[in-house]
């Protein structure tokens, strides 16, 4: 997956909004203030950080080598996923998804998406 397919994925959330609070090259996207994704656009290939149930995170990093406790984050809850093609594109989704639902849920009510 490439950035602009990446970052497109990320935006079709609803509530998603995109921003480079510590540094020019940390794409963070966020859902009701709360980040869920940490895209590092200057790595070759792509890094992102995406949260995780941490049962199913153990299970992601056993099963591919490109899944990593996450860099600079809590490596219970977060994993980093380098896009080296290794993983295929639907399975990053259901990551994403899964990261974006688990922060959601996290939300009070009103800061959830409609």
């Amino acid at each position: 997956m490439d950035f602009e397919a990446l970052r497109g994925y990320l935006l079709s959330k609803p509530g998603a909004a995109e921003d480079f609070p510590f540094d020019r090259v940390s794409l963070v996207l966020k859902v009701g203030g709360k980040m869920f994704a940490i895209v590092a656009t200057q790595k070759d290939p792509l890094w992102i950080n995406l949260k995780c149930d941490p049962v199913r995170a153990e299970v992601l990093r056993d099963q591919y080598g490109a899944v990593q406790p996450g860099w600079h984050m809590n490596k219970r809850h977060w994993n980093t996923l380098v896009l080296d093609g290794s993983v295929p594109d639907e399975e990053i989704k259901m990551m994403i998804d899964d990261s974006y639902e688990l922060v959601v849920r996290g939300l009070p009510k009103a800061k959830r998406p409609q």
